[in-house]
C-alpha cells in the first residue's frame, strides 16, 4: 500500500476503536493563540518524579469554541489558560494523513485545575510544616527601628512606586534607606527572579533589618506564582524578618503564610514600617524625660544631703579648733604665771639678805641673772616649739577634715549605692532585679542587680 493509504488505514482504525469524546488529564506544556482566533496546545504527562516527561500529544481549541471556553474557565478558575496547569479536557481524535495526531478539544472542567493547585498548594504546607520550618521567619526578633529595608520587587510595578511614595513622603520625617532587587513578580521568572534576589541580601545582610516582598495587585493566576516550595523555603531560612504585601485582599499565598509578617498591599507595608518607628519613637521621648525627671529628683535628694553634712561638720569643726586654742592659751598663761613666780621669789630672797650678803648676793644674783635669762629664753623656745606644734595639730586636723568631706571621697573614685534611698553597707542586702542607685563624684546611674553577691574565697 501507498503511504498515504496507510495512514488513512491508522485513522480509520482509531476512529471505529475509539469514537466519540473523551476527557483526558494532562498539562499544559505550551499554549498559544493565532491570528485566526484558535488556540493551539501541547499537552504532557510526566513522570513520577514531576521531570521527565512520560507522553506528550498535539490538541487545538478552534475560535468558535475557544472564545467560550476561554471565558468559562477564567472566570471559574480564576486565571487563564497557562503552560504548568493540570487541566481535564474533552477531546475528540483527529488523525491527518498530513499532520498526524491532534485532539480536537471540545470541553473543559475548571473544577479539576482548581482542585489540583489545591492540592498542590496543601502538599506544600504540609511538606513544610513537617520539615519545622513554617514559622521559623515569624519567630526572628523584629527590629526596633527597622530603617534599612531591602526590597524585592519589579522595578516598574506600580507598588512599589506606591511603597517608596509613602516611605520617603511620610509624616513624620523619618529617614529610610531602601535597596531595590529587581525581580520578576509573575510568571516561570518568578522563582528565579526571588530567590536569587534573596541570596544577594544573604550576602550583605548586614547592611539590612529587614526584607519585604512587593507587587501591585492581580488576578488569582498572579498570586498562585507564590504558592511555591522553593521561595517559600527559603524564606524560612532567612536570617531576617520578611514582609510580604503582594496585593491580594482575600487570599494568602504559601508566601505569605511563612512571611514574618503578611500584609495585603504595598502601601500598608509602608504604614506598618513607618508606625514601627513611631512608636518606639514615642517611647524613647517618654524614657528620656522620665530619666531627666529622676535625675533631677536624685540630683536634688543627694545635693540636700551633701549640704547637711556640710552644715553638722562645721560646728564639729568649730569646736575642735576653739577647744584646742582654749588649751594653747591655758598652757601660755600656766608658763607666764610660773616664770613670774620664780622671779619674784629670787627678788625677795635677794632682798632679805641685806648688805651683809651684798658682795654673795652680787655674784648670787648675777648667776640667777644668767639663769633667768636662759630660762627665759628656754621659756620663749619651748612656748613657740609648742605653739607651732599645736598649729600643725590644727592643720592636720584641717585637712583630715577637708580629705573626708563627701566630695573628696568621691573624687577620689569611690562611690555611694543606695537602694530606695537606703545606703548599702553590705552585698547581702541586695536581690535579684533589684534596682540600685549608684552616686559618682560627677552624676549618678541607676542599674539592675543580675547576679547576687559572691563571697570573696
Amino acid at each position: 500500500m501507498t503511504l498515504t493509504e496507510l495512514q488513512l488505514t491508522i485513522r480509520d482504525a482509531l476512529y471505529v476503536s475509539l469514537p466519540g469524546m473523551h476527557w483526558v488529564t494532562a498539562e499544559i506544556s505550551e499554549i498559544n493563540e493565532n491570528y485566526a482566533g484558535h488556540c493551539y496546545l501541547e499537552l504532557i504527562e510526566k513522570q513520577p518524579d514531576e521531570k521527565n516527561i512520560r507522553s506528550r500529544a498535539r490538541a487545538i481549541i478552534w475560535s468558535s469554541r475557544y472564545r467560550f471556553l476561554k471565558s468559562f474557565f477564567e472566570n471559574t478558575a480564576g486565571q487563564p489558560l497557562r503552560n504548568g496547569l493540570k487541566v481535564l479536557v474533552k477531546v475528540k481524535i483527529e488523525y491527518h494523513e498530513i499532520y498526524g495526531l491532534s485532539l480536537i478539544i471540545n470541553d473543559i472542567d475548571p473544577a479539576f485545575t482548581v482542585g489540583d493547585m489545591a492540592l498542590k498548594r496543601q502538599a506544600i504546607i504540609s511538606r513544610l510544616m513537617e520539615e519545622g520550618v513554617f514559622e521559623m521567619n515569624k519567630e526572628l526578633e523584629f527590629p526596633l527601628f527597622p530603617q534599612r529595608i531591602a526590597i524585592i520587587s519589579s522595578r516598574n510595578a506600580a507598588g512599589y512606586t506606591d511603597f517608596m511614595n509613602h516611605i520617603v513622603k511620610n509624616g513624620y520625617g523619618y529617614v529610610f534607606y531602601t535597596a531595590l532587587f529587581d525581580s520578576a513578580m509573575q510568571g516561570q521568572e518568578t522563582e528565579y527572579g526571588i530567590i536569587n534576589a534573596l541570596d544577594r541580601i544573604a550576602a550583605e545582610i548586614s547592611l539590612f533589618d529587614l526584607v519585604v516582598i512587593i507587587r501591585g495587585g492581580g488576578s488569582q493566576t498572579d498570586l498562585s506564582w507564590f504558592d511555591n516550595y522553593n521561595i517559600a523555603y527559603h524564606i524560612t531560612q532567612f536570617p531576617l524578618p520578611v514582609i510580604t504585601g503582594i496585593g491580594h485582599e482575600k487570599d494568602l499565598s504559601v508566601t505569605d503564610m511563612v512571611a514574618h509578617l503578611p500584609l495585603k498591599t504595598p502601601t500598608a507595608v509602608a504604614d506598618y514600617i513607618i508606625d514601627c518607628v513611631a512608636q518606639v519613637d514615642v517611647r524613647l521621648n517618654e524614657m528620656t524625660t522620665e530619666i531627666k525627671n529622676l535625675s533631677h529628683t536624685i540630683l536634688e535628694k543627694n545635693r540636700n544631703r551633701i549640704e547637711s553634712a556640710g552644715l553638722r561638720l562645721l560646728p564639729l569643726t568649730r569646736i575642735r579648733l576653739s577647744g584646742t586654742r582654749e588649751t594653747l592659751s591655758g598652757m601660755i598663761m600656766d608658763l607666764t604665771n610660773n616664770g613670774k613666780k620664780y622671779i619674784y621669789k629670787a627678788a625677795m630672797e635677794q632682798s632679805s639678805l641685806g648688805s651683809k650678803l651684798r658682795m654673795a648676793a652680787k655674784t648670787y644674783l648675777a648667776g640667777k641673772l644668767s639663769a633667768s635669762e636662759r630660762l627665759s629664753g628656754d621659756l620663749r623656745s619651748l612656748t613657740n616649739s609648742s605653739l607651732k606644734d599645736k598649729n600643725n595639730s590644727i592643720k592636720t586636723l584641717e585637712n583630715s577634715l577637708r580629705i573626708l568631706s563627701p566630695e573628696k571621697v568621691l573624687a577620689r573614685g569611690y562611690t555611694i549605692t543606695s537602694v530606695n534611698g537606703k545606703i548599702l553597707r553590705s552585698g547581702e542586702e541586695l536581690k535579684e532585679n533589684e534596682m540600685i542607685d549608684t552616686l559618682f563624684s560627677d552624676g549618678s546611674i541607676k542599674s539592675r542587680v543580675t547576679q547576687g553577691l559572691q563571697k570573696k574565697k
